[in-house]
């Protein structure tokens, strides 16, 4: 038996942009599940995008965190620990963490964040217990945590040679040549598995074991946790390289925002045959972008920016959006 086919977005707050709608109706076109849900906590504000998804298929459900997490802890033995957990979090990111991880638990399937774009299938990833993915990043934990000095050093130029192919046009072409020098560790933006998955079992083990007295780091529910359950080898769990869901890694996925020159052809440039998703990083320096993102605005940028010719490429009728 296969991972089920169907796929969990979470989303805190009562208002959803076009440019996270757009990852729910992309997911729906070029996922190939057999449902896909929106649980939100907060009721939903009327509005165009809120229609879009309805008119698409997209289930949204009303989630209750404490009827979610209750069962679960109930049958991991945790007392009351996630619910404690939960009420503690004030981060809507770490709330979103630790549900995402119950969801995943007690129904099964596959989770993915707001900030994506679905551009094929997601069913050949099924055929696993559980999976997950990497990406390219600068400061895992296990060099956060070192005293060497040449370690951090390494990473400091690491760092540095980021930012300038940040801030430079085009540089994501160059990161691509120098992306292997950089750590692979997971994030848990994209990921999957039957219902009762070791996994994530160990994920909330691990969240409802976390010290009361001090509130956890912004990673620490995400991707320093899953790497750090890592280190314990999990059984049959893919990990799947970033070309996978994070062709742009953190930092440099500026680019998908930057003017482009003939953005159609570097987007296929850019992606691989391995890209199922393409996650943009809605916390890296999005905001300005993400105000501005409309349907009308993908239609007069797809030429110039990657953005753009990414959702124009997972959702043809575009025209059918207003």
């Amino acid at each position: 038996m296969s991972i089920p086919r169907t796929l969990h977005f979470c989303w805190i707050g009562p208002t959803l942009a076009w440019a996270h709608g757009f990852a729910l109706l992309s997911a729906v076109a070029q996922g190939g599940m057999d449902q896909v849900i929106l649980h939100h906590t907060d009721e939903l504000a009327d509005g165009p995008v809120p229609r879009a998804l309805a008119a698409a298929g997209v289930s949204c459900q009303r989630l209750a965190p404490e009827a979610l997490l209750a069962p679960v802890q109930a049958d991991l033995g945790l007392g009351e620990a996630l619910t404690q957990l939960h009420a503690r979090l004030t981060s809507p990111v770490q709330r979103a963490d630790l549900l995402r991880a119950a969801i995943l638990y007690r129904h099964g399937g596959v989770y993915m964040d707001v900030d994506t774009v679905t551009i094929a299938p997601l069913t050949p990833l099924l055929g696993v217990l559980q999976f997950i993915g990497a990406e390219h990043i600068v400061w895992p934990h296990w060099v956060r945590a070192s005293r060497s000095p040449l370690v951090w050093a390494k990473h400091l130029g690491l760092d540095g040679l980021r930012q300038l192919l940040r801030s430079a046009p085009g540089g994501w072409r160059a990161f691509r040549a120098v992306e292997g020098w950089y750590a692979p560790a997971v994030n848990n933006a994209v990921m999957g598995g039957k219902a009762g998955a070791p996994l994530f079992a160990a994920a909330l083990r691990a969240m409802a074991a976390m010290p009361t007295e001090a509130a956890p780091g912004p990673y620490a529910l995400g991707p320093d946790l899953y790497q750090a359950l890592l280190q314990t080898p999990q059984p049959e769990l893919a990990v799947h390289e970033p070309a996978c869901f994070y062709p742009l890694g953190p930092e440099i996925s500026v680019h998908w925002f930057r003017p482009c020159r003939n953005a159609p052809a570097a987007l296929s440039r850019l992606l691989s045959p391995q890209t199922r998703v393409a996650h943009w990083y809605g916390s890296v320096r999005t905001k300005p972008y993400v105000a501005q993102i409309n349907p009308a605005y993908v239609r007069a940028h797809r030429q110039t920016q990657l953005y753009s010719a990414l959702v124009s490429a997972a959702l043809p009728d575009l025209s059918t959006l207003v």
